[in-house]
């Protein structure tokens, strides 16, 4: 065998050795990986799974057993005449606080989205200490609002206790996040594109509405499905400044229970399954989006 042969040889003997040795490093990488997702899925269990299932199996009892406050299997299920009772309570006010919170979350959004996203544009392209300036004042207006001087100000315009009033308070309160996503996520977007719409005769608002804000899908899905989330579970807000029986809202009614059925723990579990499940759905899917929306502005700007 020549020198050249072993000299060959040698180096892919070499070569194989690197290769094992990375192989085994990856497999104890993955291993680690493994174990690190059990360890987390473990603990989502743990405080998810668990106080779900609670909530699940006690809403399917009778009032002496979900009185137990237990996770045993019921004895006596009451699936429909629970959820039935809960339905009907009321003159229906469960579906009334149901389509409240849909309206109230529905046009909240779309206020949110036409504002913030237009907003988020011209901030974007804008330059020097104003852009600066007007970071500053969208990081102060995160500060939440006080009550007194919001119901004196709503009272004066007339806005207090009606759905104008909570929409737009709803919408003011998601500004200062909505614009800072649509802000990032607009400079990913080059400036090049804006200058070659205007030289083909765009206007601004053809050149916004029909060339950047299509582009601008992913942040408007996380926007959508965060901003909705937080108007539709919100309490404090929904409390002091859309009070009244006719007004009610999902969360409201829990408050409602809480006071009125205090000891109907079966009937109180069913309504916070209710009213759980549209934001855990819209979650459930959309989850993805959420993330791909706030990674994509992370690039840029």
């Amino acid at each position: 065998m020549s020198s050249k042969q072993e000299e060959i040889i040698t180096q892919y003997q070499q070569e194989s050795s690197v290769q094992v040795v990375k192989t085994m490093a990856r497999k104890k990488v993955n291993k680690g990986l493994i174990l690190i997702e059990s360890f987390a899925f473990l603990i989502a269990i743990i405080f998810f799974g668990i106080p779900f299932y609670f909530v699940i199996i006690n809403s399917l009892k009778d009032s002496g057993g979900a009185a137990e406050l237990n996770l045993s299997w019921p004895d006596n299920f009451q699936f429909l005449q629970n959820y039935q009772e809960v339905l009907t309570l009321n003159d229906g006010i469960v579906l009334r606080a149901f389509l409240n919170s849909s309206l109230i979350t529905i046009s909240s959004i779309i206020v949110i989205i036409f504002i913030c996203s237009m907003a988020g544009f011209i901030l974007s392209r804008r330059q020097g200490m104003a852009k600066k300036l007007n970071y500053v004042i969208l990081i102060g207006l995160m500060i939440p609002p006080t009550i007194v001087p919001t119901i004196w100000l709503l009272q004066k315009i007339g806005l207090f206790k009606t759905f104008p009033g909570i929409i737009f308070l709803e919408s003011a309160l998601q500004f200062s996040f909505a614009c800072l996503l649509y802000t990032a996520f607009v400079a990913t977007i080059p400036k090049e594109l804006d200058e070659a719409a205007l030289m083909d005769g765009c206007g601004p608002f053809s050149l916004f509405f029909k060339i950047i804000f299509p582009l601008l899908k992913p942040v408007t899905s996380t926007v959508i499905v965060l901003s909705s989330i937080q108007i539709y579970n919100d309490f404090e807000n929904m409390l002091y400044f859309f009070p009244g029986a006719d007004n009610a809202t999902v969360q409201l009614t829990l408050y409602n229970f809480t006071g009125i059925y205090g000891t109907s723990y079966h009937l109180l579990f069913a309504d916070v399954l209710l009213i759980s499940i549209p934001p855990l759905v819209l979650f459930i899917f959309f989850n993805k989006k959420i993330v791909d929306g706030m990674t994509a502005g992370a690039v840029k700007g």
